[in-house]
């Protein structure tokens, strides 16, 4: 395990200047060797073992020693909003210490009162979130609000913060109603603190936005970003990178609603912007023309997508990286192009790579990860694999209902395609059964009229009507009859 030393960071923590003596010390019995940057050192296992046995024997110098860990890395940290790739990379360095400090911290620390241990809390927070690791991140966000709450006050800006990043891992957990509830409690403190047109205010209508999006309630986003880009527009401008972020997500419910040349006319103008802006290569410019791409794919112009996917790729390789994130989740879409084309093997081979590179990266029950998973487990389903599709849906099955929970959007979307795996091998039975899991899930994650739970409500219809279950089959129809008379309702076309 590497070791990250900074002698700034030392002195600010009041860390003994003869640490670089130990080091020079350790260096001449061959006990410490400089890794392959200049920023990280490899301990010898024997001085691990040895360093363990002692602290075993003093129970009390292992909790401080913790503590003092936990505090060095926080602080090692950036707190910057605008996250860059050196700052990921880092994070993905320092990960084996964050969660040997967390082993060996107590439950306890984290409640002890002070706003500098809440600051750190959050900070490590937001690591965990970042890389998937939501539970974890809630483990640290909890008692930090907890405290804040009662020191601060709930309408204090490190409150709001604090619950603000809450609802960002509730969302990324696909609890969405519960997302809006403590996106909502932010909204209403910076309104009344900052003002409607506040850049952090703005920051908390897009968030709304992007869950109303995922709702499946493309209305009701579309007139959250609007309402984000208008007072973006003028606090910010129509060319700084937040307008355009906005801008850019407006043009992806555009490719949701199926308008795909109304969303390409908003992506280029998010393009034409990020352009100018920030240049050619840089990363948010490189998200946009992937996200063009996507939307040449959805027409079915996958040779016009594979040309903008590798525009895409040859960039982001260059500008963060092959084994970065937003690199692999390229590579990843490329491959689905292939598999749309029949290129069932070459598909295979795309996803191979993206899954050995986020394996790597993000790690194997990372929800990007256990996608790529997923596409391949498709992939065998459409070569009529079924037991191999089944033993990849069960792979990401467990590693789904572990970091996001039973009631996922993902979740529930590998639990109907392994019903269709059913239906497809003849086990009707079991296919229903499936079927129906996935409904109850949808139903109550999405809500009845959302386009997956009303593909579930329609497998399951034809399903029971194949196996001459009419009356369920009726019951059902009937249920999705209504779910379309409360849609059109909403929108004034009844």
């Amino acid at each position: 395990m590497g070791i990250f030393i900074c002698a700034d960071l030392a002195n600010n923590l009041g860390i003994d200047q003869t640490i670089d003596e130990s080091i020079r010390l350790l260096f001449s019995y061959s006990l410490l060797k400089r890794g392959s940057r200049d920023d990280s050192f490899s301990i010898h296992p024997l001085v691990h073992s040895w360093a363990r046995l002692r602290l075993k024997s003093q129970p009390q110098n292992e909790i401080e020693t913790a503590r003092k860990a936990f505090e060095i890395i926080a602080s090692g940290l950036s707190k910057s909003d605008e996250r860059s790739t050196a700052d990921w990379v880092f994070e993905q360095q320092v990960m084996p210490h964050i969660n040997a400090v967390m082993n060996h911290i107590p439950s306890q620390y984290l409640s002890l009162g002070t706003t500098k241990i809440w600051d750190e809390a959050c900070t490590l927070g937001g690591v965990f979130c970042r890389h998937g690791r939501y539970k974890q991140a809630v483990e640290l966000y909890e008692p930090a609000l907890a405290g804040r709450e009662k020191v601060l006050g709930v309408d204090h800006p490190d409150t709001l913060s604090t619950v603000y990043s809450m609802a960002l891992v509730l969302d990324s957990q696909g609890h969405y109603g519960k997302a809006l509830e403590f996106y909502e409690r932010v909204l209403v403190g910076e309104e009344k603190a900052l003002g409607a047109d506040h850049p952090h205010t703005l920051t908390t209508v897009h968030s709304m936005a992007i869950v109303f999006d995922k709702q499946g309630q493309y209305e009701k986003a579309l007139e959250w970003y609007e309402r984000a880009l208008a007072g973006r527009e003028k606090a910010l401008g129509i060319d700084h990178p937040h307008t355009l972020n906005t801008v850019n997500d407006m043009a992806s419910i555009f490719d949701n609603q199926g308008q795909y040349e109304k969303a390409l006319e908003w992506f280029e103008r998010a393009l034409a912007g990020t352009e100018k802006a920030l240049g050619v290569d840089h990363p948010d410019t490189l998200s946009t023309v992937h996200n063009m791409a996507v939307v040449f794919y959805n027409q079915g112009q996958h040779e016009k997508a594979l040309e903008w996917y590798k525009r895409a790729l040859a960039g982001r390789e260059n500008a963060l990286g092959v084994d970065h994130p937003d690199t692999l989740t390229t590579v990843h879409n490329m491959a689905s192009v292939f598999d749309n084309q029949g290129q069932y093997e070459k598909a295979l081979e795309w996803y191979g790579r993206a899954l050995a590179g986020m394996e790597k990266a993000l790690g194997v029950d990372h929800p990007h990860t256990l996608g790529t998973v997923h596409n391949m487990a498709l992939v065998f389903d459409k070569e009529g694999q079924y037991e191999k599709a089944l033993e990849w849906y069960e792979r990401v099955l467990v590693g789904e209902e572990k970091a996001l929970g039973v009631d996922h959007p993902d979740t529930l979307t590998t639990v109907h395609n392994m019903a269709s795996v059913f239906d497809k091998q003849g086990q009707h039975e079991k296919a229903l059964e499936w079927y129906e899991r996935a409904l109850a899930g949808r139903e109550k994650t999405l809500g009845i009229g959302h386009p997956h739970t009303q593909i579930t409500l329609r497998s399951l219809i034809n399903l029971y009507q194949s196996t001459g279950q009419t009356e369920r089959a009726q019951s059902l129809q009937a249920l999705c009859r209504r779910a379309l008379a409360t849609k059109l309702i909403k929108h004034g076309v009844w």
